[in-house]
């Protein structure tokens, strides 16, 4: 599992007028919160956490996050929640981190990574996806923050499964190991050109049948 740290404030100002101050000077409002602690608000340096974000890539990933308040300093683990960003210009506008226990497992979703270009592809099928992403259990940190699959092999009406991912020994794979991740098809067009000169075919059959003399 990737891992950033950051430094935050906790804030005690809220509202509309608050939160654009704190993008003005360079901050991004944001809120932590978890399933044993109440809510916090925070303010985190805007150039830090968007350097983070650009870097993870959507990726799974826990920020160690030092929390500066009332004189004192502590450091929260969290992963990231959602973020709200301004359509047009794309600049951070809220952050919401979820806190989360190093030494408790944890159900994440993991995303899964294709490589390669299959041989099928390249004889003119088309690699379908069926799985994005995947579902494990295991420590926070020892959960991968990408599947990586190599389908470059993988010739027409192949697959692969979850049963092909390598997963470590110590997180679990929550997917049925039988699951399809990806497979190699025929073309959709070449489904249809088909199609069609079947349809036409049988049109064309059907015509000398009504034309035969009886």
């Amino acid at each position: 599992m990737l891992q950033y740290d950051l430094s935050a404030q906790e804030r005690g100002s809220f509202g509309k007028g608050a939160s654009k101050n704190l993008r003005k000077a360079g901050k991004t409002p944001a809120i932590m919160y978890g399933p044993k602690t109440e809510p916090l608000a925070l303010a985190i340096e805007t150039k830090e956490l968007m350097k983070a974000l650009l870097d993870l890539q959507r990726r799974n990933a826990v920020f160690n996050i030092d929390v500066e308040g009332e004189g004192a300093t502590s450091k929260r683990h969290v992963m990231v929640k959602e973020i709200q960003t301004e359509p047009v210009k794309d600049t951070l506008v809220h952050a919401d981190f979820c806190e989360v226990a190093l030494d408790q497992p944890i159900v994440l979703q993991v995303p899964v990574k294709y490589t390669g270009i299959a041989k099928g592809v390249e004889l003119g099928g088309e690699l379908v996806v069926n799985l994005a992403s995947v579902t494990v259990q295991g420590l926070v940190l020892d959960v991968p923050d990408y599947f990586e699959v190599d389908v470059s092999s993988l010739l027409m009406s192949e697959s692969v499964t979850c049963a092909d991912l390598t997963v470590a020994g110590n997180v679990e794979l929550i997917n049925g190991k039988d699951e399809v991740c990806a497979s190699i098809q025929v073309a959709k067009v070449v489904v249809e050109e088909e199609e069609e000169e079947t349809a036409e075919a049988s049109e064309a059959e059907e015509g000398q049948e009504e034309a035969a003399p009886e």
